[in-house]
């Protein structure tokens, strides 16, 4: 009989526990769902992912490092030159970045997928929360053989590819960070593969490889663009291969959807002090497929008269 009471009182206490977490984890993303969305229409990268990576990373927000350093995403030390918190991880005693609150962990999380290792992401589909989830595995974000199935199963149950389809944000009910914002509500349609419903901002010209683009105004940046155009700067940013921060001069070409993988045309002599960041802009080709087809980097200037290959050279 004792054994049937522990037995019963054990299975109780189980049920009572997995409860407990299936509500702090609502909790959880009603109270960060907005700034997930926000940097997905900043950045790109899918609210889904976000969201499951806090969730996991954090413990649903309440791990020690997310409450004492206020970090939902495991990030460590490298490369940080803010407060760090020491804990055991794959090794003992590793720094983990410490934040003022909560927010600013999300917009470094943003920050750090910007590095070269997951630049492979943002040519997915930001619908595709699978491949995401692969992906951050793949670029080694987590040590755990089976994080891509634990964010996966995340998404899954708690129904948060939602969030990746409804690029309504009200930013304003989101702490303003150092980092620009929009205190506007607006659709954004974030997949390089559907057409973007263009306003009349600005007029939009076709490009001779088959890319609409419009003309930078002196002093432009990519966030006024993108508000004129009804798109999300990460669009702006990533069709011109360009960083968030910069600034165009006037009469400059601004693509608003993605460039090719190749030109008309085979190759381009080039001219003294060019570089294959302006040969991408030219011909409307994928700064990235121009260094693999060259075997050059973007911002080095090239020697007088040589060839530059725009599509892929013949095996």
């Amino acid at each position: 009989m004792r054994v049937l009471i522990t037995i019963c009182v054990l299975f109780c206490a189980i049920l009572l526990k997995a409860g407990g977490e299936e509500n702090e984890r609502k909790q959880y993303i009603e109270q960060w769902k907005e700034i997930a969305i926000q940097q997905m229409y900043l950045h790109g990268i899918p609210a889904s992912i976000t969201l499951a990576q806090g969730i996991l990373e954090s413990g649903n927000g309440k791990s020690t490092l997310s409450r004492q350093a206020n970090n939902h995403f495991g990030i460590k030390c490298h490369g940080w030159d803010g407060p760090g918190v020491f804990k055991d991880d794959d090794k003992k005693n590793e720094c983990f970045r410490k934040y003022r609150n909560v927010e600013d962990s999300f917009i470094d999380h943003s920050e750090f997928l910007k590095k070269s290792r997951y630049q492979f992401l943002y040519e997915l589909d930001i619908k595709d929360y699978k491949s995401w989830a692969k992906g951050l595995k793949k670029a080694g974000y987590a040590t755990d053989p089976s994080y891509a199935k634990r964010l996966i199963k995340i998404i899954e149950d708690n129904d948060l590819d939602r969030y990746d389809e409804e690029l309504l944000v009200s930013v304003d009910k989101v702490k303003k960070s150092a980092e620009p914002r929009y205190e506007s509500k607006r659709f954004v349609n974030p997949s390089d593969r559907e057409v973007i419903d263009l306003t009349k901002q600005r007029d939009v010209n076709v490009h001779p490889n088959a890319i609409k683009f419009v003309r930078a105004k002196p002093g432009d940046d990519i966030h006024l663009i993108a508000e004129d155009m009804d798109m999300a700067p990460w669009q702006i940013s990533r069709y011109n291969d360009l960083p968030h921060h910069h600034r165009f001069l006037g009469g400059e070409i601004v693509f608003i959807q993605p460039k090719r993988k190749k030109a008309s045309a085979t190759y381009h002599l080039a001219g003294p002090g060019e570089t294959l960041r302006n040969i991408s802009q030219h011909y409307g080709v994928k700064l990235k497929k121009l260094e693999q087809y060259n075997n050059l980097s973007a911002d080095n200037p090239l020697s007088k008269n040589l060839k530059v290959l725009l599509r892929k050279p013949q095996s």
